[in-house]
């Protein structure tokens, strides 16, 4: 994992996230959470298996951050070298409860540390060992109460 900072977005891994939302964008005015988690799991981003994988936990965080910077800043901040900024079309980002919902329900997992036949969350156990550890758990928790919010 190539990382500069605790959250998903400051990963190598959020910014696949991250490149994935500017191609699906393509042109929309308005982005719905329920359908970009769809296009997201046709595209391998999360899996209908239930599996514990690093990939998908990773992209559960960088989706909540996405959701959660847009209506914090009222929009996506990312600047590309296109002619057209594909983040700047962007006017309006929701969400229905089931989309949060399954969010949620994804980042409890990371935080209970539920496993599988995998065994324990390998995001968890790479940050348990780092300098950045309760940075990262509050991260998780912050983010989980937003969500909690949200459905409310």
């Amino acid at each position: 994992m190539g990382a500069w900072g605790y959250k998903a977005l400051e990963s190598d891994e959020g910014l696949d996230v991250v490149d994935f939302l500017e191609k699906y964008i393509g042109g929309k005015a308005e982005l719905k959470l329920s359908e970009f988690i769809a296009s997201l799991t046709e595209n391998g981003f999360f899996t209908e298996s239930g599996d514990i994988d690093f990939w998908y936990d990773h992209t559960a965080l960088a989706v909540s951050e996405l959701y959660f910077g847009f209506a914090d800043n009222g929009g996506f901040t990312y600047d590309v070298e296109e002619e057209v900024n594909p983040f700047k079309l962007v006017k309006s980002f929701t969400a229905d409860s089931k989309s949060l919902k399954f969010l949620l329900d994804m980042l409890y997992d990371i935080k209970n540390e539920v496993s599988d036949e995998d065994g324990e969350h390998e995001i968890v156990e790479l940050w348990r060992d780092s300098l950045v550890w309760d940075e990262w758990s509050a991260h998780l928790d912050s983010l989980i109460k937003r969500l909690e919010t949200e459905i409310k």
